[in-house]
């Protein structure tokens, strides 16, 4: 009798040791992405459910309550520098991201709470800032819920909410041409000046032209082999209408991306030059 308790007791033991090692996918996979945005970065962390047929919005995801805007885990924001969210400043850090979804327009909700998964987990005393956003119908169906990073430019991104045939938006802005001018003030007076990247700042922000064209003109001292500086001293001379000393910027170019082997800026100063002509 002993021994028949200890075989059995063995026997369940194997079981139940086997039964923890059983690995199978997650029903809602997770999903950390890391997106480079401004002068720094936003990393954001969220579960993916599947429509598996069902009706999302206003049944599983019921409309005005608190969503957690995912699965499993709370989703959460980390901005590694100030952003401007509804208007208002958010300092660098981690928030979580709750949402109510609606028939038409939803309330997104960046709060200082980073462990919300259930609505009576909310509390509102600890939103940071709310933002209306409209639902945005989609012709076609988004199996698999997810969050994604769209439109990005320097200091503008937006973030979008995908799921079944809704989409939402949420722009991010970022302050932070007053950050870049002080660093162009200050490494100019150093001794490695950044000619070429403050003039294509100034080119790309709608700045004085006249002052990009003279830091190119130093870029192309510096390195008088790259024809990528080249080419972007032409541009810059076209746009401040001085055709005749664009065309010889760009016939420079193309000179050294032949040379170089770069067929694309052989092509991109076939491009400009016929605008020249």
């Amino acid at each position: 009798m002993k021994k028949t308790f200890l075989a059995l007791l063995s026997l369940a033991f194997v079981i139940h040791t086997n039964a923890q090692s059983l690995k199978t996918p997650a029903p809602s996979t997770t999903q950390n992405v890391k997106q480079e945005f401004g002068l720094g970065s936003i990393e954001l962390s969220y579960s993916r459910p599947n429509a598996k047929g069902r009706t999302i919005f206003g049944d599983l995801v019921p409309y005005g309550a608190v969503w957690r805007t995912g699965a499993n885990s709370a989703t959460t924001l980390n901005f590694s520098d100030e952003v401007m969210i509804g208007g208002k400043k958010i300092a660098a850090g981690k928030y979580g991201l709750l949402t109510i979804p609606g028939a038409s327009a939803w309330t997104i909700i960046i709060t200082k709470q980073t462990d919300v998964t259930s609505p009576s987990a909310y509390k509102p005393e600890m939103d940071v800032v709310r933002v209306s956003a409209p639902a945005v119908a989609m012709p076609f169906a988004t199996e698999t819920f997810m969050i994604l990073f769209d439109n990005v430019k320097n200091n503008e991104i937006e973030l979008n909410i995908v799921w079944d045939k809704t989409m939402v938006n949420l722009p991010i802005k970022a302050d932070i041409d007053g950050k870049i001018m002080g660093q162009i003030d200050n490494l100019m007076n150093k001794d490695n000046k950044p000619y070429y990247n403050a003039a294509m700042y100034y080119m790309d922000n709608n700045k004085d032209l006249n002052q990009a064209a003279a830091w190119l003109d130093k870029a192309t001292a510096q390195t008088p082999s790259a024809y990528w500086v080249w080419y972007q001293k032409a541009r810059c001379l076209a746009q401040l209408g001085k055709k005749a000393d664009a065309m010889a910027a760009s016939a420079k170019s193309m000179e050294l991306a032949k040379a170089g082997k770069n067929p694309d800026y052989v092509t991109l100063n076939e491009k400009l030059q016929s605008t020249l002509k």
